[in-house]
């Protein structure tokens, strides 16, 4: 049965955070704040919920699930080889708006979608995300939302577009970005913007000391 806890009342969000544990751990899908628009979340690696969740947004593997960790220093075991620029982002901007692509440790048994050895990787900055990620660790998450329809950036949208699909949907408020993440590719020679959001192209150049045209930005949905 689907609950909504009021993650704003301690006593609900203590229940509301063992709930979505357990619903992650059992394989099933919830849906949690974020600082950038809410997301509906899986344990990533449980291949049948990552099926779920992108049934659940009536979306293809062709657009493969990004995942969300709980710490910096998670990524050093889900990553080939961590680079420096990725480095020099995390300081930056995690956690926060910002989404990496890199590639993969080989050695990782989840799959996320066809994403050709890459993964998308971000740590949120939202109170109560970053207290589910560090209980259950990464999770696969995408906007909470039906495929094509707006990102919900509040429970209630989620749970409009969703419905019974999710087990557990924690309120926590309205999103404070209500913008989807910036995302930085880095599995080429140089890297590139995948997709504008609440980190300007002007604030990475800056960080990676480069010219902002050189981050050639290509839309995506």
């Amino acid at each position: 049965m689907t609950e909504i806890f009021d993650c704003a009342d301690a006593e609900q969000r203590a229940t509301g955070i063992a709930s979505a544990i357990s619903a992650v751990k059992g394989g099933r899908l919830v849906v949690m704040p974020t600082d950038t628009v809410y997301g509906i979340g899986a344990d990533a690696f449980d291949r049948e919920a990552v099926a779920a969740l992108l049934a659940a947004k009536g979306r293809g593997r062709d657009m493969p699930v990004g995942v969300l960790v709980g710490s910096w220093t998670t990524i050093d075991g889900l990553v080939y080889s961590v680079p420096a620029a990725a480095r020099e982002l995390i300081r930056a901007f995690w956690p926060g708006a910002l989404s990496l692509v890199v590639t993969q440790a080989p050695s990782l048994q989840w799959d996320l979608g066809n994403a050709n050895g890459s993964v998308m990787l971000r740590m949120p900055l939202h109170p109560v995300a970053i207290e589910l990620l560090r209980e259950v660790g990464p999770m696969a998450v995408s906007s909470a939302n039906v495929s094509g329809r707006p990102a919900a950036v509040n429970a209630a949208a989620a749970r409009d577009q969703l419905g019974d699909l999710v087990e557990v949907y924690l309120d926590g408020g309205p999103a404070e970005q209500q913008a989807a993440s910036t995302i930085v590719d880095l599995t080429g020679a140089q890297p590139r913007i995948l997709r504008t959001g609440p980190i300007s192209a002007a604030d990475i150049a800056r960080v990676l000391d480069v010219e902002p045209s050189t981050l050639t930005s290509t839309p995506t949905e």
